[in-house]
């Protein structure tokens, strides 16, 4: 299953938010469809493919410093709580009341709950897939040590000697942030390349095509490191506490993961499904982390198709 295809955005802009950034949206399919956001990292065309565009009104926006948000790879006022308002001020601007649906991935399912846990009234329904609660252990490096020893070794040892450690995220950042451009982007690479080593469970031809394009590798790179490097500004274990999961347990939910995802291993999304009583869980077994891969695009086609009857 391909999924569907959309056309070129009916609506897309910047909209400034702040002092320093313009955030990037595009909309997509029904102009009167069921308001669907997806939030998370930069976004493309084939983010759609999930959304019949007879029946929803897509929007997509880059997270500041991503895509085609301006400007690119940049730290300062680039928050959590900055990504939670620019979803509020993006929603405002459209005139949209009530999203019918928020849907996220990986780090845009950790925006997705955040936002729902802020404001959960303000949507009716929540996909994500590939649970990402950013909780301490689900940040070390762990998985990689017993999947991907490999792979973690080259991570590490591209470090200088003095600077290679078990955890070696802090040693990246100082290299990220550096006024070395040069020093920068190539410890980018080095990064996303450990990181798309993970990413699927059956190693694809085209994996590293993206190790090419220098203005991605930044963005992605530097912005998660920054992210980690600030325990994403919240306490350990915020999404998933029990005060927090009460705030949208009035909210029907479909969580989709796969089996064999080493990037956000699924205990994270059986945890949160232990603790929503209108989710709906669903485990891929031949599926990693990538929304591409076929079990999960299947499934979250499925899903949205499902949710747009209720």
């Amino acid at each position: 299953m391909n999924g569907y295809i959309h056309g070129d955005p009916f609506d897309e802009g910047m909209l400034p938010v702040g002092n320093i950034h313009q955030i990037y949206y595009a909309q997509y399919g029904l102009k009167d469809g069921l308001p669907d956001g997806g939030p998370g990292g930069g976004t493309r065309r084939s983010n759609t493919k999930f959304f019949n565009p007879k029946i929803y009104r897509v929007v997509l926006l880059d997270q500041r410093g991503t895509g085609n948000s301006t400007p690119p790879s940049e730290i300062r006022e680039n928050t959590t709580d900055h990504l939670l308002e620019d979803i509020e001020t993006l929603r405002k601007h459209l005139g949209i009341g009530v999203w019918f649906m928020v849907f996220g991935g990986s780090w845009g399912s950790s925006l997705a709950l955040l936002y729902a846990q802020e404001h959960p009234y303000r949507m009716k329904c929540i996909v994500v897939r590939g649970i990402f609660t950013f909780r301490l252990s689900e940040v070390r490096l762990a998985v990689g040590r017993q999947f991907f020893p490999d792979a973690l070794e080259r991570f590490i040892n591209y470090l200088p000697e003095n600077q290679r450690s078990e955890d070696p995220r802090h040693a990246y950042y100082m290299l990220l942030t550096s006024k070395d451009k040069s020093v920068a982007l190539k410890a980018a690479i080095e990064w996303n390349r450990y990181d798309l080593t993970l990413t699927t469970l059956i190693p694809r031809p085209n994996a590293f095509a993206r190790l090419a394009d220098p203005k991605w590798n930044m963005a992605h790179a530097l912005i998660f490191a920054h992210y980690l490097e600030n325990n994403f500004w919240r306490e350990d274990g915020h999404i998933l506490k029990p005060e927090n999961m009460a705030k949208i347990a009035h909210i029907p939910s479909i969580i989709v993961q796969g089996r064999y995802d080493m990037v956000c291993p699924p205990v994270t999304a059986w945890e949160l499904h232990r603790q929503w009583p209108l989710s709906e869980f669903h485990m891929i077994g031949d599926a990693g982390h990538s929304a591409s891969e076929d079990g999960t695009k299947a499934k979250l086609i499925e899903a949205c198709d499902m949710l747009a009857s209720i």
